[in-house]
């Protein structure tokens, strides 16, 4: 959990851990492959997944509404070469300001 939260505060210094903490929970055995516990910001598909699983269906948010948030999370993490799917969702849930309703 340290090191998730570690990692969100790279990009929010002051992020909640019960915050995070209920983002890992919500991802819960995604997380434990390398490959499905990051996000692929370079590939549309996996974009498309984040907007239609995560904006769409726990926060409530579809179409352009979440699509230009996730945009804007891809291109803050950009140097950063493995996106951690918690980072990144945390991140999206922020810029949509929906971070109390998790």
């Amino acid at each position: 959990m340290t090191d998730y939260l570690a990692d969100v505060r790279k990009y929010d210094a002051n992020a909640d851990e019960a915050v995070v903490a209920k983002i890992v929970k919500h991802l819960g055995i995604a997380l434990r492959d390398r490959d499905s516990s990051l996000v692929s910001a370079s590939d549309k598909s996996e974009l498309d997944r984040v907007v239609q699983s995560w904006c769409g269906k726990k926060l409530g948010v579809t179409g352009e509404a979440a699509e230009k948030p996730v945009a804007s999370v891809a291109v803050a993490m950009k140097a950063d070469h493995s996106k951690s799917r918690v980072t990144f969702y945390y991140l999206v849930a922020k810029e949509l300001g929906k971070l109390g309703e998790l």
